[in-house]
């Protein structure tokens, strides 16, 4: 007798990804880099952190002899976090940042961002979270609106779909049909864009974030 076998499902994975304040012209350049490497930017945010506040987030290097350094560094000036997402996302991002010693990645693994936008051992130019519990942690801290969850995959996913996107869409659709648009998919775009119910609510005249 055949067992019939589940299909695989994969999960996605999420790390935090910093460009330290050093590099933070390079943005653009790097965040091309992380797309086309497979990751998914789920959330991203240009902040200042203070001495305290670096304090905290390397809460675990406190003690060491480049600690106050360190924390000097980090809120020195503007930084860009971003949560990243794709499967095994914490191990591949480590992977792609290269050893956190900008020497050793210059020497051994020179293709790495470390080793392409590091300049010396305490300013290796970005941060990786190391583990699944402190990705959490780092996540939390920087976005602690967010909610740290698997993006649903599979039966998940569809349920997903069914209970917040068909719905919308099916209304799109019909009011397509009636309009008959020269161009259906640019306008379809636009009425999902003018029409999308989790819309946020904008507060204007905000200049400088901080977790």
């Amino acid at each position: 007798m055949q067992m019939l076998m589940p299909p695989p499902q994969i999960y996605v994975e999420r790390t935090l990804a910093l460009i330290k304040p050093d590099i933070i012209h390079k943005e653009d350049e790097i965040e091309d880099i992380i797309l086309r490497s497979g990751f998914t930017i789920v959330q991203k945010r240009k902040l200042q952190l203070s001495p305290e506040q670096c304090s905290n987030f390397y809460v675990e290097q406190y003690g060491k002899m480049f600690f106050p350094n360190l924390t000097a560094y980090m809120s020195s000036g503007p930084l860009i976090a971003m949560v990243l997402a794709r499967h095994c996302a914490i191990s591949y991002w480590k992977e792609l940042l290269g050893p956190a010693n900008t020497v050793i990645a210059k020497e051994n693994f020179p293709d790495s961002l470390r080793a392409i936008y590091g300049t010396d051992d305490l300013r290796n130019g970005l941060h990786g979270s190391s583990s699944f519990s402190a990705a959490e942690r780092e996540i939390r801290f920087m976005f602690p609106e967010v909610i740290i969850e698997p993006i649903p995959v599979g039966q998940a996913a569809k349920d997903y779909l069914t209970r917040y996107v068909t719905p919308t869409l099916l209304k799109g659709l019909t009011a397509l049909c009636k309009r008959k648009p020269a161009d259906p998919f640019t306008w379809l775009a636009d009425w999902l864009i003018e029409h999308n119910p989790n819309t946020p609510r904008l507060r204007h005249n905000v200049i400088v974030e901080e977790p």
